[in-house]
């Protein structure tokens, strides 16, 4: 069986393609610097330098790629040849000066005229792009036809012999790149199902909506969207990794991408579509696998964060006098969360841990009754924020201190925090309805408490409450890792949301709701917190993306999750030890990485600019 090349039977297409597009975006850029040109001289120098860096830029990388590419096409692009394109380049804009003095003498008004070239050399290079999307997806569902008619007729095979070959046969009419967009068709459908009926309500659907009208906004939402739909199709359904992540076939090992399968079984993927790594494992398999990992850690893990965030950084911003009051229920809950994490250390790690904590948390609980809650939370805030990212998540995740049962201690207290939030948010809003309060409680409060037993136990650990009724146990170093990141993160988020509710506790609606008689967690969670949105949004994107950094970074150091974890990290990790040799096993992951955080970065920029507009 023949290796997959990159682009099948349309590789000849593709290198006309190629030289079609390279040919416009030439004259665009021509275009460009005579438009420029036209202009201011300073201006318009700049404009030119920027055109002739653009363009070279451009054709230089068409050409690396195409050279790269060369053995599975007809010919290559030389180092010799791009250095031609250079000189024409150059060339080019000598030419372009020169044109644009002759026009600015002969012509009424050249701006006019460049103005409208370019735009018709822009539409060209559009039309040119979506020819060769619509060739291609045209192609990927009928590559196998060339294959099929060029066999020798005494060799067709009958049966289900004929219907695989049918198969082996339309995958290498296609190529790498067609077959990977055909694996992820539930994805582009559901990009497309997302899309329009965004489009279509945007004018209903408030900030969301509006992030539509925002070119950034849309490519990072795009980008954010494929990975959660491939995590959600992969993760669900197994809809698109060709073969298991730790799935291990013979003489796979190294193998470069395209290599088809020596023991083919039946129903098989035929072939490793991004090669295998040292391990003889699929890389394309385990890059979307890990898209599940990530996806599923780093969102909710930011939005715990934030919940412990919000929780403690309104009241710091909103209250002032002591933290505690003599009889108040703030010092009854305070005083039971810290006799409960002393008992827990004096479990976890004996009598010093007992005596050391409890001391240390004796000495704070006094001192909340003459400091004000804010100086508290902040000074604590402040003493977690003193320690290195990356230190900090080593001393959490490494086995010895696992294995007293700190993260699940942890876990203990700040999974807590969701259901605080939960119930304090319904008793503020109903507060008039007592009826309504008790039901609305009753029906999010009871899950959520279920919910955070069984994951807080797990059998043969410090914590196991329920024994063989548990019936939700997170994958082996998953807590960990989660627990790390809520701890790490709430910090940053106490803080930014401490600094907003300073800020608008003083607003004119702020003093009016309390002129209405409204309980002070109602202000925060109803008026302050929901005119607090766009800054928070934005963090919370961003932040994500700071999580799946932290994330790949641990994983890159074999911190947190098992080795043999399909996490892009991990797979980075281990793909870099023959980068110089094998570069296909760590590329997938670290591009897939990128791209991720890429599109948050992206989204969070067009949701900043659009929630100024509010």
């Amino acid at each position: 069986m023949e290796p997959l090349t990159w682009f099948g039977a349309y590789a000849g297409f593709f290198g006309t393609f190629l030289a079609a597009f390279a040919t416009l975006a030439v004259l665009t850029g021509l275009c460009a610097m005579l438009l420029s040109l036209t202009g201011s001289s300073t201006r318009g120098s700049f404009s030119l330098f920027n055109g002739i860096a653009v363009v070279t830029l451009l054709l230089v990388s068409v050409g690396y790629i195409y050279n790269a590419l060369s053995p599975t096409l007809s010919g290559g692009m030389e180092l010799a040849v791009l250095g031609k394109i250079l000189i024409g380049l150059i060339a080019l804009g000598v030419f372009a000066a020169m044109l644009s003095l002759f026009m600015n003498n002969f012509f009424d008004d050249p701006a006019a005229t460049m103005g409208f070239l370019f735009g018709l050399s822009l539409k060209l290079i559009g039309l040119t792009i979506a020819a060769w999307l619509g060739y291609t997806l045209l192609f990927a569902g009928a590559g196998f036809r060339e294959q099929l008619a060029a066999m020798d007729p005494s060799t067709v095979p009958t049966g289900e012999d004929l219907a695989q070959q049918q198969r082996i046969a339309t995958m290498q009419g296609r190529g790498i790149l067609a077959s990977i967009f055909m694996r992820f068709m539930p994805v582009w459908i559901a990009l497309v199902v997302l899309f329009t009926a965004s489009i279509v309500y945007k004018r209903k659907l408030g900030l969301y909506g509006k992030l539509f009208d925002n070119t950034i906004g849309i490519f990072g939402f795009g980008l954010v969207m494929f990975w959660v739909f491939t995590a959600a199709f992969n993760g669900f359904f197994d809809m698109i990794a060709t073969h298991g992540p730790l799935e291990q076939l013979s003489g796979m090992k190294n193998k470069g991408p395209g290599t088809p399968l020596r023991d083919l079984s039946d129903g098989a993927y035929p072939f490793y579509l991004l090669g295998g790594d040292n391990l003889a494992r699929d890389v394309f398999s385990r890059m979307v696998t890990g898209s599940v990992i990530v996806i599923m850690i780093a969102p909710l893990a930011t939005l715990f964060a934030f919940m412990v965030g919000i929780t403690l950084g309104l009241p710091a911003g909103y209250f002032s006098g002591p933290a505690l009051r003599k009889g108040s229920l703030g010092m009854i809950g305070t005083a039971v969360i810290f006799t409960l994490a002393t008992v827990a250390a004096g479990l976890g790690g004996g009598v010093s841990n007992f005596l050391m904590l409890g001391i240390i948390l004796a000495v704070l609980f006094v001192l909340m009754f003459r400091a004000s809650l804010d100086t508290v939370l902040s000074f604590l805030a402040n003493l977690i924020l003193a320690f290195p990212v990356i230190l900090l998540f080593y001393l959490l995740v490494t086995p010895e201190i696992v294995e007293t049962g700190l993260p699940q201690f942890m876990a203990v207290v700040l999974f807590i925090f969701p259901i605080v939030f939960a119930g304090v948010l319904i008793s503020s809003r109903f507060q008039t309805d007592p009826a309504k309060n008790r039901f609305w409680l009753l029906v999010v409060l009871i899950p959520m408490a279920i919910l955070y037993i069984v994951t807080i136990s797990a059998p043969d650990s410090q914590i196991n409450i329920l024994g063989p009724l548990d019936f939700f146990n997170p994958a082996p170093g998953v807590l960990v890792v989660f627990v790390s990141v809520v701890f790490v993160n709430s910090p940053t988020v106490f803080r930014i949301v401490r600094g907003l509710a300073l800020d608008i506790h003083s607003r004119d609606y702020v003093a009016a709701a309390q002129t209405r008689g409204e309980g002070p967690w109602y202000i925060m969670l109803w008026e302050i917190l929901p005119n607090a949105r766009g800054p928070l949004i934005v963090d919370f994107c961003l932040r994500i993306g700071y999580t799946t950094i932290l994330l790949g970074t641990l994983g890159f150091f074999g911190l947190g999750l098992p080795p043999e974890s399909p996490d892009w990290g991990s797979t980075i990790n281990e793909g870099r030890k023959l980068l110089s040799i094998y570069a296909h096993p760590a590329l997938p992951p670290a591009i897939a990485l990128l791209s991720l955080v890429l599109g948050l970065n992206l989204l969070a920029d067009g949701l900043r600019e659009e929630s100024l507009k509010d």
